[in-house]
């Protein structure tokens, strides 16, 4: 069972696009692995954040588990029932899963074990997940374009940030600095 989790950790970080194409990863255990990636590139993340600020490691694995059910929602609703190809039938477990194996570059974060490599780890990891995202989203969508693929993980993204900003905003005009006049 550990052998099957690091294989599909290894495959991922290779931006193996085999791995969303044979079935045998998408079993019964597959969508714990996902989220345990999830949990862990959360775990991370936090991990990398906290040789320059001070991270709520545990806040942070949680936050990647709605992280990973928003990333998966707004890539099922755009590529499976707004812009589907012909071939496109997919459940939604099948993309949550794949999301969860997409995020799996995520986990080299915990190298970051200086300010120094802080930067530089994030920003390469955020790519290849991106990278990643893109590859699960053409395969287990069956489409024929990497640009639409691209399109779809892009759109889904620009969406994400939207509200990801427009949350943050709205937080800090309850903020008691604002208050000071």
């Amino acid at each position: 069972m550990f052998g099957e989790f690091l294989n599909i950790v290894f495959k991922s970080i290779k931006l193996d696009k085999s791995l969303y194409s044979d079935n045998k990863n998408f079993g019964e255990a597959s969508v714990y692995f996902a989220g345990l990636i999830m949990i862990l590139d959360g775990i991370a993340g936090a991990v990398a954040a906290n040789t320059v600020i001070k991270t709520a490691v545990a806040m942070s694995g949680l936050t990647s588990i709605l992280t990973w059910l928003v990333w998966a929602i707004f890539i099922y609703v755009i590529g499976v029932k707004l812009f589907p190809d012909k071939k496109t039938n997919v459940p939604f477990k099948k993309v949550l899963t794949a999301v969860g194996f997409a995020h799996a570059p995520g986990l080299l974060r915990f190298f970051a074990v200086t300010p120094n490599m802080m930067i530089p780890i994030i920003f390469l990891t955020q790519f290849w997940i991106f990278a990643g995202l893109i590859i699960s989203t053409k395969q287990i969508l069956g489409l024929k374009s990497n640009l639409k693929s691209f399109g779809i993980v892009f759109l889904s993204f620009l969406i994400i940030a939207f509200l990801s900003i427009s949350f943050v905003m709205s937080r800090m005009n309850m903020l008691p600095v604002n208050q000071i006049s």
